[in-house]
C-alpha cells in the first residue's frame, strides 16, 4: 500500500493524472459509481493513507465529491477549473499544478 491515494472517476483521468507523478500514488477510479459501500469497498485498503479525491468540475463530480466529503471528511479534495470540465481534458501543467499544490510530487518536465 503507498502513503497516498488519488480517487478519480474514470480510466481516462488516472491515464492523464499517472505519468505526471514523481511518487508512488496509487490511483483508483470510481467508474462512476456513487454508493457509499462501493467508496467503502475502494479505499478499505487505504485505511491511513492520504486520500486525495480529483473529480470532474460536473455534477456527477459534485456528486461524488459530496459523498467523499460524507464519508472521509479527512480527504483532500482537488479541483479542475470549469473551464475545462474534466480532469482528462484539463491541460498536464493545471493539472501539475493542482497536485503540487497538495504536496504530491510532480517530474519536474511537467512543471516547466
Amino acid at each position: 500500500m503507498t502513503e497516498k491515494v488519488i480517487i478519480v472517476e474514470g480510466s481516462s483521468d488516472r491515464k492523464r493524472i499517472a505519468p505526471l507523478l514523481d511518487e508512488p500514488i496509487d490511483i483508483i477510479c470510481t467508474n462512476g459509481t456513487a454508493s457509499p459501500t462501493r467508496i467503502e469497498e475502494l479505499l478499505e485498503p487505504y485505511e491511513g493513507a492520504d486520500i486525495f479525491a480529483f473529480f470532474d468540475a460536473d455534477r456527477s463530480g459534485e456528486k461524488l465529491r459530496a459523498l467523499l466529503r460524507r464519508e472521509y471528511p479527512e480527504a483532500r479534495h482537488l479541483y479542475t477549473d470549469r473551464v475545462y470540465r474534466e480532469v482528462a481534458t484539463t491541460p498536464l501543467r493545471v493539472l501539475a499544478e493542482e497536485l503540487l499544490s497538495a504536496n504530491i510530487e510532480i517530474k519536474t518536465e511537467f512543471l516547466l
